[in-house]
């Protein structure tokens, strides 16, 4: 029962994590702060999701393979960041500032 609890409380937060993410991403105002929601956001909703998942799993060669899927996608989540954030620059996109009050 108690298990139970605490992972659906653990399935509860990564959503929510998601849905910060996909909420930084539709009202950030550039590419970077987007990326930034993104990456920190979704991969710590990710974790949330993969912790209550191992709370359920049934061996330990099962709890491996899902610490390795997440270490993957944490490796493809800052790759990707990474060459988008770059491409954008080399491009002359200029990180948004904001306006200073007089």
């Amino acid at each position: 029962m108690y298990l139970d609890i605490v992972t659906a409380l653990l399935l509860i937060a990564g959503a929510f994590f998601f849905l910060a993410g996909t909420v930084g991403l539709l009202r950030f105002p550039d590419v970077y702060t987007r990326l930034h929601a993104l990456t920190k956001v979704d991969n710590l909703g990710l974790g949330f999701v993969v912790i209550a998942l191992m709370l359920r799993a049934g061996s330990w060669a099962l709890v491996l393979e899902l610490v390795l899927i997440w270490g993957l996608a944490l490796a493809a989540s800052a790759t990707a960041s990474y060459l988008v954030a770059h491409s954008a620059l080399a491009n002359g996109l200029r990180p948004w500032r904001a306006r200073r009050r007089p």
